[in-house]
């Protein structure tokens, strides 16, 4: 796994980066604390699909600085969970999917979210919380 995450840091997609357990778990508590959030089925299915999104994507660094490594990039960051946790691919591109989609939201003003991919993102939130907190 690592190899592959060393690769892309050859060709400038991540940046090498000493680990900061302090950091680590900054990420992984605010994540924890918004998955919590989401799964509140009485917010609102925008608010939800927000908070499930971020914290998916303050997992899925977690994931990469435990290993050294950072993206300015957030789509990479979701793509790498294939090489720090394992993730399959077809979990990991359901987080691209609404990385996406957070874009449309945040910088065109898109705000339809479908429950089903919104049920999907808490789910496989859920699953990379597990992936990342379960010990090394």
């Amino acid at each position: 796994m690592s190899e592959n995450l060393a690769n892309l840091a050859k060709i400038g997609k991540l940046k090498s980066e000493v680990f900061s357990e302090t950091e680590f778990n900054g990420l992984v508590t605010s994540a924890g604390r918004r998955l919590n959030d989401a799964r509140n089925s009485s917010l609102a299915k925008e608010s939800r699909f927000d908070l499930a999104y971020n914290a998916s994507h303050s997992l899925a660094l977690a994931a990469l600085r435990r290993h050294g490594y950072r993206s300015e990039n957030r789509a990479i960051v979701f793509q790498a969970l294939q090489h720090t946790v394992g993730m399959p691919a077809a979990q990991w591109r359901v987080l691209a999917k609404c990385h996406d989609l957070r874009n449309l939201a945040e910088y065109e003003g898109f705000t339809e979210v479908d429950a089903k991919l919104l049920d999907e993102l808490i789910k496989i939130a859920n699953e990379l919380e597990t992936l990342v907190v379960r010990p090394v």
